[in-house]
């Protein structure tokens, strides 16, 4: 028996991978996290799964169900929206059950930042204007942020920047990072990426806040922000160059 906490990507059921799609079809119980796993994944569970929504459950009832199953020999499905490493509460899962001697296992699955950059058809990297992505978040009820973190020290790099959870704090981000960006750098908040109400809010750091309001747009966003997202004036990759010679493409006579 085995917990196989899988990241069930962003929403749109076709960005799961294949390892974890497979999992689900064959295991007998699946726990998934509420609103943020698309019912048609859930559909690939066996007939007679036992399929529990874990959103009303605290990490107790969670680990709970988790240990049932073990003591039963039945596989489980663990399933995490986007990949489960980013912001998505595997940690105290897979201690607890470490110390139960419950074996367990993760499948990496499609991050909202990749899915997000592929709707805006941009790449968050660029050759001298960005070629560092970070990916953070801001205080919520939930948790604090660590003080070294705080966006006034990450924004003085000028990285691309993808701020998880944070919706409702749009005034704070673009308080701390306009004496680093400006006002006219890209800003766009990207609303449940891949699902069929998916929206991505354009603008800059002078106006995202306001569109994000006039647009209703309060949970289930990522913000991006960065000048890479203009896609403008970027030099090309040396990696094509013709020039640029290497040991799977030598120099040509």
């Amino acid at each position: 028996m085995t917990v196989h906490f899988i990241g069930a990507g962003p929403g749109a059921p076709d960005l799961i991978t294949v390892r974890g799609l497979r999992l689900i079809e064959r295991c007998p119980v699946c726990l998934y996290a509420g609103s943020l796993v698309p019912r048609d994944i859930l559909a690939a569970a066996p007939p007679g799964a036992r399929v529990i929504d874990t959103a009303p459950l605290t990490l107790d009832e969670i680990v709970a169900h988790l240990v049932e199953a073990h003591r039963d020999g039945l596989d489980v499905a663990r399933l995490h929206s986007g990949d489960p490493s980013l912001y998505g509460a595997i940690g105290e899962q897979m201690r607890r059950l470490q110390a139960l001697g419950v074996p367990f296992d993760v499948t990496p699955g499609v991050p909202s930042f990749a899915a997000a950059a592929a709707a805006l058809g941009r790449e968050l990297t660029l050759p001298e204007i960005a070629q560092t992505v970070i990916l953070t978040r801001t205080a919520t009820r939930s948790s604090p942020m660590p003080a070294r973190e705080a966006l006034e020290r990450l924004g003085a790099i000028g990285a691309t920047l993808a701020i998880h959870l944070s919706i409702t704090n749009l005034a704070r981000v673009v308080r701390a990072l306009l004496p680093f960006y400006g006002s006219e750098c890209p800003a766009i908040v990207a609303y449940r990426i891949s699902w069929p109400d998916e929206r991505l809010i354009r603008g800059t750091l002078a106006d995202i806040r306001e569109k994000a309001k006039e647009a209703h747009i309060t949970r289930t966003a990522l913000v991006l922000v960065g000048a890479a997202l203009a896609d403008e004036g970027a030099a090309e990759s040396r990696l094509y160059a013709a020039e640029h010679h290497h040991l799977l493409r030598p120099r040509r006579a």
